[in-house]
């Protein structure tokens, strides 16, 4: 059974708007993580004007590779968002099908010799550091607990806003994978706000040290409420 959702007509209205939101999401995401990109890229990209996975040119460049990798992943999240809204559990939906967004994001990268495909099969087995953060993520050994434990704090969540700020940023505190956490917890975030008929919200590039800030008093500091804040007021926005 469909679940009603709060101004929005039908399943595929939604599904058209975050569509619609694709470039705009791409851009500031990536850009967030340090790719030089621009929505003319992200839209030559997305429509086979450029093509790093057959043009030995366009494999040597990791930006053009990021969009084509943030567009079979988004593609991937947008299908898992239909499934969340036809009456699944988003946070079930998360736990089956985040690894299968992983492998998306980083596809490109395997097509193109840059990657191995091994390198992208479950969580990463070896320490990662954050740059600029005083926080240290969760230590190889306990990955894939932390991970579960996420997934069943999600699934017992009935608030999607709430799901939505907790997915973001345990993702980002234990640090499941060698690369692409960011963009992973961005994805998780949307999949939780999804279920609640909220808009798919990009956090903007313009924001980036406002929202790092937030995340570093969650995960150094104890603090989540800033981050909240945070998030709730991006959500507010695009509305």
């Amino acid at each position: 059974m469909s679940r009603a959702l709060p101004g929005v007509q039908s399943i595929d209205e939604y599904l058209t708007s975050v569509e619609e939101a694709y470039t705009h999401d791409a851009y500031h995401s990536l850009s967030i993580e340090g790719y030089m990109v621009s929505e003319d890229l992200i839209n030559r990209v997305d429509s086979g004007g450029w093509n790093p996975d057959e043009n030995a040119t366009d494999a040597t460049k990791k930006n053009a590779l990021a969009c084509r990798g943030y567009l079979e992943c988004f593609t991937k999240v947008k299908n898992n968002v239909k499934e969340g809204l036809e009456g699944t559990k988003a946070g079930v939906v998360a736990r089956r099908n985040h690894g299968a967004w992983y492998r998306a994001l980083f596809a490109p990268h395997v097509r193109s010799g840059i990657l191995n495909a091994v390198a992208l099969a479950g969580y990463r087995n070896h320490p990662v550091f954050i740059k600029g953060s005083r926080h240290v993520p969760v230590n190889e050994r306990s990955v894939s607990d932390a991970m579960s434990t996420m997934f069943d704090r999600l699934e017992s969540e009935d608030s999607p806003i709430v799901s939505a700020i907790l997915g973001h940023w345990m993702l980002g505190y234990i640090h499941p994978y060698a690369d692409g956490n960011g963009r992973m917890a961005k994805f998780l975030m949307n999949l939780m706000l999804s279920s609640g008929g909220y808009p798919w919200t990009t956090i903007k590039v313009d924001n980036r040290n406002k929202y790092m800030a937030a995340l570093e008093s969650a995960s150094v500091s104890n603090d989540i409420q800033p981050f909240a804040k945070f998030i709730a007021h991006a959500v507010l926005a695009e509305e």
